[in-house]
């Protein structure tokens, strides 16, 4: 595989969202998850980026049976808070019944993928006027469903309950 060489200036200049879609093509605005389509990864966006709206739009209605829909049988979810690949069950018990009562929107800040795989950055509002950010990685399945799902915190703690407790 070749070399990517990217400037620190140009990451800097550009931020973080150029930092992750750099490793997401070397690897392979701020909008509401329902609006009009975040910086595509290349032409004619990001691929599975109409799935990944639907999915933070049902987070946002708090409605659990799309959310199910998305998922493969054999999805996977991990995370830095202690999950390691753990099922849709007890994602469900877990993640979306403690967290998904919390969150008002999300907005996708940036979306990038490439095949069967997809970077999402996004900024989280709760209702309680608090804001966390985090970095989603979406591997999908051949029916394009989502597998595998890793989210990468953007700072110790940083989801709806973790931040609703914060000063």
């Amino acid at each position: 595989m070749g070399m990517v060489t990217i400037s620190r200036r140009y990451v800097l200049a550009a931020g973080a969202g150029a930092l992750a879609g750099a490793s997401a093509v070397a690897c392979g605005g701020a909008v509401s998850a329902a609006a009009a389509p975040a910086a595509p990864a290349g032409p004619g966006g990001a691929p599975h980026e109409e799935t990944l709206r639907k999915w933070y739009a049902a987070w946002e209605k708090t409605d659990w049976a799309p959310v199910d829909g998305m998922m493969a049988a054999e999805f996977t979810f991990s995370s830095a808070a202690g999950d390691d690949h753990i099922t849709k069950a007890v994602y469900k018990s877990r993640c979306w019944d403690s967290q998904n009562g919390l969150i008002e929107h999300f907005e996708l800040e940036q979306v990038f993928g490439s095949g069967n795989e997809a970077l999402v950055k996004y900024l989280g509002r709760t209702k309680a006027g608090k804001s966390f950010r985090n970095v989603e990685f979406f591997r999908f399945n051949a029916d394009g469903r989502i597998a595998a799902l890793e989210c990468y915190f953007g700072e110790q703690g940083s989801f709806p309950s973790s931040v609703n407790k914060k000063g």
